[in-house]
């Protein structure tokens, strides 16, 4: 079992670099969470521990997450991330170069529940949300091509699906097309930077989470 790794704690929140194979929130079907991990962490210190779950990342995604420890704090999140005004930065690993070394994707994905993975179509529909991310090549390694990516819309796996639909599928990522094998419950896919602005100085701040303890994460840059 993975112990919980912390990035930042204060009185108001608590940052962690979550591992893949964890789910992010409290589940009835599953021993561990990330979010069972806070609260018996804090339960260490405090009688009554308060866990807001502010955001997400997927099973087999590793990274930056943050769970508040007051019921306001969890409401300022709430509205930071609603209004856009949180800045994610993920890396992914790819095995295919891109044709061009930076770009912006924007397309209508659809959420195949049955399949439980997500589909981009060619036109807009009821049934259809919006997706946008930037990505940029910073490294390179016998694996493949690093990628900096940052998500315009928070959409069901639009990471995965935006990639994987100009022929990059992330490495592992099987359910997108990965023909390459990584580790159990997880592919090259890490939420590396969280960036926000502080609501009493208005600074920006920044938490980073370490990249994974894999052979696969080590890359010169370019």
């Amino acid at each position: 079992m993975s112990t919980l790794e912390i990035i930042h704690e204060n009185n108001d929140y608590i940052v962690v670099n979550k591992a893949a194979g964890l789910i992010s929130e409290q589940s009835p079907y599953e021993a561990v969470t990330v979010e069972n991990q806070v609260f018996n962490h804090i339960l260490q210190r405090k009688r009554k521990p308060y866990v807001g779950v502010i955001h997400r990342l997927d099973r087999v995604t590793s990274g930056v997450l943050i769970f508040a420890k007051k019921k306001s704090v969890l409401v300022m999140f709430n509205t930071l991330f609603s209004s856009r005004k949180v800045q994610k930065t993920y890396l992914a690993i790819v095995k295919n170069k891109p044709a061009k070394n930076k770009g912006n994707l924007v397309n209508f994905l659809r959420k195949n529940t049955k399949e439980k993975r997500a589909e981009i179509v060619s036109s807009k529909s009821k049934d259809t949300q919006s997706c946008m991310l930037s990505y940029e090549v910073i490294g390179k390694n016998e694996i493949g091509y690093v990628l900096a990516i940052q998500p315009k819309t928070g959409r069901f796996h639009q990471i995965r699906a935006q990639l994987a639909h100009i022929g990059l599928p992330i490495v592992g990522d099987s359910k997108y097309g990965s023909d390459v094998s990584y580790t159990s419950l997880s592919i090259c896919l890490h939420a590396w930077k969280l960036t926000f602005e502080a609501s009493d100085s208005k600074e920006l701040i920044t938490y980073e989470a370490p990249l994974p303890a894999h052979d696969f994460w080590v890359f010169d840059t370019v």
